[in-house]
C-alpha cells in the first residue's frame, strides 16, 4: 500500500507498507522533508512496523514520537504527518494527481443559485456523474450568506440589509456569515470525492484543500498562511474563511470566500457582529477584521482570479468545464423548492 500527504506549508510525506495478519509490515517512510540524525529514519520505520492496522492517527504519531532519538530535528513534517500518511495508505486514499480536474468560471448568477449549485455539483461528484471540480463564483448583486446552523435574527440586521438591498440566503455548510458585495470578494467551491481527504482529520482537510490558494497568494507577494480551523490570513490581517459539507454520497463540498475590496462600514450595518466574536479575534473594529486582497496586491479582481486558476492548473492539471443544462435545471429547481423558501432561510430563526 502507498500513501502520500503534503503537509500544508511543509513537505511531502510518502509511506509504503503491507498488512500481514492485521499488522503493518514492511513500512518505509520517504519524502522531501529534512530529518536529523540519519538514524532517526530507521527508528521511525521500526516504530510503525508491527502496529495493529486499527491504530488511530494519535496512536501512530505517539509511536513515532517515542522512537525519535533525543534532540531529533524534523523540518517540514511532524509525527502527526507520518500518521496521516499511514492512515491514508490504509484507507487507499487518492491524491490530487489521481483525478481529472475541471474548472468552471462562468457569468454571474443569483446567490441562491450558487448555493443550489454547490449541493447539486457535490451530489454529482458523489454519484460519479461528474469529476472533481473547482468552480469560481460570479454574481452582480449584494448578499449575506449565513451558515447552515446560524440564527438568522442573531446574524443579520434586517434594516441594514433592506437599506442596501442585500439579499439574505443560507448555505448547506456550517461556519459563519459572509458579506458578499458585488465584485468585492472572491469565492470558489471545490467538489471532491471523499477519498481525497481520507485518513485526514476534519481540521487537516481544510488546510489541505486550500494549500493551492496559499501558494497562489504567495506568488502575488502576499505572505499568507492557514489559521486553524478555517481562516486564510496574512501578516496584514485576515483574508478569508472556508467551510465544508460532507455528503453521504461520498463527496465533499469545500468552499471559501476571500475579501477583495471590503466595505467594512456597510458590512457592520448589515451583519450583527457581536463583541464576543470580535474580542476572540483580538480586535475592536469589525471594519478592520478583513484585509482586502486589493490593498495587498494592487491587482484587479480578475487578475487575482486568473492567478488562482493558473496555480491550480499548474499544480494539479485541469481543463475548462461548464455547468451542464441538467445541473443548471436541477439547481434552479432547488432554489424554488428549498433555498429561496422561508422554511430554509428561517430553519434557525
Amino acid at each position: 500500500m502507498h500513501g502520500e500527504y503534503k503537509v500544508p506549508g511543509g513537505k511531502l510525506v510518502v509511506v509504503d507498507l503491507e498488512v500481514v495478519d492485521g499488522r503493518i509490515d514492511g513500512f518505509r517512510l520517504a519524502g522531501d522533508f529534512f530529518l536529523e540524525p540519519d538514524d532517526a529514519l530507521p527508528r521511525i520505520d521500526a516504530a510503525v512496523n508491527g502496529l495493529p492496522v486499527e491504530t488511530d492517527a494519535a496512536g501512530i504519531a505517539a509511536a513515532v514520537r517515542a522512537a525519535l532519538p533525543e534532540g531529533a530535528v524534523l523540518l517540514g513534517f511532524t509525527p502527526e504527518a507520518v500518521a496521516t500518511a499511514v492512515r491514508r495508505s490504509l484507507a487507499r486514499a487518492s491524491t490530487w494527481q489521481d483525478h481529472d480536474w475541471e474548472i468552471i468560471h462562468e457569468g454571474p448568477i443569483p446567490p441562491n443559485e450558487h448555493l443550489a449549485l454547490d449541493q447539486v455539483l457535490t451530489e454529482e461528484v458523489g454519484a460519479g456523474r461528474r469529476g472533481p471540480t473547482l468552480r469560481i463564483w460570479e454574481w452582480d448583486q449584494p448578499a449575506v450568506v449565513i451558515g447552515s446552523f446560524q440564527s438568522l435574527r442573531n446574524e443579520v440586521d434586517p434594516a441594514g440589509a433592506a437599506r442596501y438591498g442585500v439579499e439574505v440566503v443560507r448555505r448547506i455548510s456550517g461556519g459563519g456569515a459572509m458579506f458578499m458585495d458585488a465584485g468585492a470578494i472572491i469565492s470558489y467551491s471545490l467538489y471532491v470525492p471523499a477519498d481525497l481527504v481520507q485518513g485526514m482529520s476534519f481540521a487537516d482537510s481544510y488546510a489541505y484543500l486550500d494549500e493551492w490558494v496559499i501558494e497562489a497568494l504567495k506568488s502575488l507577494g502576499i505572505e499568507a498562511w492557514y489559521q486553524p480551523l478555517n481562516d486564510i490570513t496574512s501578516a496584514k490581517g485576515k483574508i478569508g474563511g472556508a467551510a465544508q459539507k460532507r455528503l453521504g454520497t461520498g463527496a465533499v463540498l469545500h468552499h471559501a470566500t476571500m475579501s477583495y475590496d471590503m466595505d467594512g462600514e456597510k458590512m457592520v450595518q448589515v451583519l450583527r457582529i457581536g463583541r464576543e466574536k470580535m474580542s476572540d479575534k483580538g480586535t475592536t473594529s469589525a471594519a478592520k477584521r478583513v484585509d482586502p486582497l486589493r490593498s495587498q496586491t494592487g491587482l484587479s479582481r480578475a487578475e487575482i482570479i486568473d492567478r488562482l486558476i493558473a496555480t491550480f492548473t499548474r499544480l494539479y492539471g485541469a481543463h475548462e468545464g461548464h455547468v451542464t443544462p441538467e445541473e443548471r435545471a436541477r439547481a434552479q429547481e432547488l432554489v424554488a423548492t428549498k433555498f429561496a423558501t422561508r422554511e430554509w432561510l428561517e430553519r434557525v430563526p
